[in-house]
């Protein structure tokens, strides 16, 4: 069923009824968009405080890292790695490397111990606690090898996996660099030993214990092999990142939202700069996000019932104080609709809808004055309309008839054939055929008659200016039966002559030339290698083609573009405001100009023309 057959009183109740549901639907979507952002805020600084973890977490490996460059590359570490002699090691290069352990150990907090290995498995360590004795532990020996055979050590340092310290159950990691002999010697740019650095785990542990996002998120820095190297959760310190091995590594970097163990968790994470595979993951329950929302739900709640119940007495109190007086509105504006000219609507009450018929009397009262002068007036605006077109398309057909200077032409070419002059005597005979042809009273010739006269032009243009130009024509042969409208072609080759290729000083070329367009359509283009014309001008003239009728050109001025106008709006007013002229230009490099007209089939007989 149609909601405009209903009755007024229904559809509005109907209004009502969908307004309640657009009003319900943007509540909720009030919520949703503001859980939204609440959620984007709270995990926007969420991103902020663990990339400040991220960033301190570098800091300290990248103190590391510059630390332990020092040492491989200090001259006492890479003596005591190359040094034969057991008393120069013992008295003067070990101590020395010692000192400088011992300086690199108390000046980095993060820090436990070092210790350095030539490639003879000698060793000298600096610790600052029982926890260094790892490095004496044949388990240690064996984890380190295996990174002391990686290719990739020599470029760079890395950290290593998890060690876990039977003896303590304590775990450590570690960050080890190749000593490359750079002293000169016989060992000069090879590996002659490692230097082991010791990390201290708790400073790390230190680094995320006072980063709590909410009362239950926990932050995890991970390793390469996903072991959990620190953890706001202290039972998570050692264990391998399940959690986050389920997941796409990929799609975490830009944080996403995902279920663990039944709850809704949003886990983030950021890579760190100076530790290959390294990550600081967060993981906050999506709950704790919106926990303040509960309130501000509770109050959303109260005030759309309320708003609900507000539009429900208000469309009562509508419809009981209005709707009778429409309705007896509706009632007298059927009587109105059937053309009672005797009839007016019943004023029933004084507030708009009684304003409303007072209005609507007026207007038909104006309405049986207006529709009795309607007919005659439209009457006489067609008339003048119609006689307007008739001046005008008779004022843009009107041309010349100089049968007096066509018979003095052809007296001319007599005389100048009597006295040798076959210049003067080809001139006025090119002039005759140019003349004779404006006079014929057909107001549509063939094409091929239109090329004849231009062709005449020329010839009288290529005397005047002794060949200075080169004039074509190249219009296809199955178009010169077609018909044209008479002398649209010759005015814009005369432009093309007189306001282009004139002013040029090694002459140029003029080229016409026509075909049938995409749309089926015959056109003509006339194409002049002169001057062109300046933007300005060019845009005047397209302003005056653009123009309902033509101008008449300014006294002492050229009459271009008033000419081309002329044609422009004869083409128009023949055919339709589809066809007419289009003129490009470029100064400098020539102008073009384009006549399309429809293409008009010539049913007459050669005989009849």
């Amino acid at each position: 069923m149609k909601i405009s057959k209903l009755k007024l009183k229904h559809q509005i109740w109907l209004i009502f009824f969908f307004s309640i549901i657009i009003f319900t639907v943007m509540e909720f979507y009030y919520y949703y968009s503001f859980s939204n952002l609440t959620q984007k805020r709270a995990a926007h600084y969420s991103n902020q405080m663990i990339e400040q973890t991220r960033r301190k977490i570098d800091s300290a490996f990248s103190d590391i890292r510059v630390s332990t460059s020092i040492a491989v590359n200090s001259r006492r570490v890479q003596e005591f790695s190359v040094v034969d002699d057991d008393y120069q090691r013992a008295f003067n290069s070990g101590p020395n490397a010692l000192d400088l352990m011992e300086y690199m150990r108390s000046f980095n907090s993060y820090v436990d111990g070092i210790v350095i290995n030539d490639i003879r498995e000698r060793r000298l360590y600096s610790s600052a606690s029982a926890s260094g004795d790892i490095f004496f532990l044949n388990r240690y020996d064996t984890f380190i090898q295996k990174y002391k055979k990686d290719p990739s050590l020599r470029d760079k340092g890395m950290f290593t996996s998890i060690l876990k310290d039977d003896r303590t159950g304590t775990e450590q990691f570690f960050y080890i660099a190749p000593i490359v002999e750079a002293i000169g010697g016989i060992y000069f740019s090879q590996i002659t030993g490692y230097c082991t650095v010791l990390v201290n785990t708790d400073k790390m542990q230190g680094l995320v214990e006072n980063t709590e996002l909410t009362p239950n998120s926990t932050l995890y820095i991970v390793n390469s092999r996903d072991e959990v190297i620190a953890s706001t959760n202290s039972n998570a310190r050692g264990a391998l990142f399940r959690e986050v091995l389920s997941m796409d590594k990929g799609i975490l970097l830009n944080g996403v939202k995902t279920t663990i163990d039944g709850e809704d968790i949003l886990v983030q994470v950021k890579d760190l700069e100076q530790a290959d595979g390294w990550r600081v993951v967060s993981m906050i329950p999506v709950q704790e996000l919106t926990a303040d929302m509960n309130p501000i739900r509770k109050v959303s709640i109260i005030v759309g019932m309320g708003m609900i119940l507000s539009m429900l007495i208000m469309g009562s109190f509508f419809m009981n104080n209005l709707m009778r007086p429409v309705m007896g509105l509706v009632l007298d504006m059927k009587r109105v609709g059937s053309r009672d000219m005797g009839f007016r609507i019943k004023v029933r009450s004084t507030n708009e809808v009684g304003m409303l018929a007072c209005d609507i009397n007026r207007v038909i009262n104006e309405r049986e004055e207006m529709a009795r002068d309607m007919i005659n007036t439209q009457a006489r605006l067609y008339e003048s309309e119609l006689s307007q077109k008739q001046a005008e398309f008779a004022a843009l057909q009107s041309q010349i008839n100089p049968h007096f200077l066509y018979n003095t032409l052809n007296c001319i070419s007599s005389i100048g054939l009597e006295y040798g002059s076959r210049e003067i005597a080809q001139i006025a005979s090119c002039m005759s055929k140019i003349f004779r042809y404006s006079i014929k009273k057909d107001n549509l010739v063939r094409v091929e008659d239109e090329l004849d006269c231009i062709q005449a032009y020329m010839n009288i243009i290529a005397i005047r200016y002794e060949n200075k130009f080169i004039i074509e024509i190249d219009v296809d042969e199955g178009l010169l039966e077609m018909q044209t409208p008479k002398m649209i072609l010759q005015p814009i080759v005369e432009n093309a002559v007189y306001h282009g290729l004139e002013r040029m000083d090694l002459g140029g070329r003029l080229q016409v030339t026509g075909s049938i367009d995409a749309h089926g359509d015959l056109c003509f283009q006339i194409t002049d290698t002169g001057k062109g014309m300046e933007p300005e001008q060019l845009a005047s003239i397209q302003a005056k083609l653009g123009m309902a009728s033509p101008e008449p050109a300014p006294d002492g001025q050229p009459a271009t573009s008033i000419g081309l106008s002329n044609i422009h709006n004869r083409l128009r007013l023949l055919f339709g405001e589809g066809y007419g002229i289009a003129i490009e230009s470029q100064f400098g490099h020539g102008t073009t100009v384009t006549v399309r007209i429809p293409k008009l089939l010539n049913n007459r007989k050669p005989s009849e023309e």
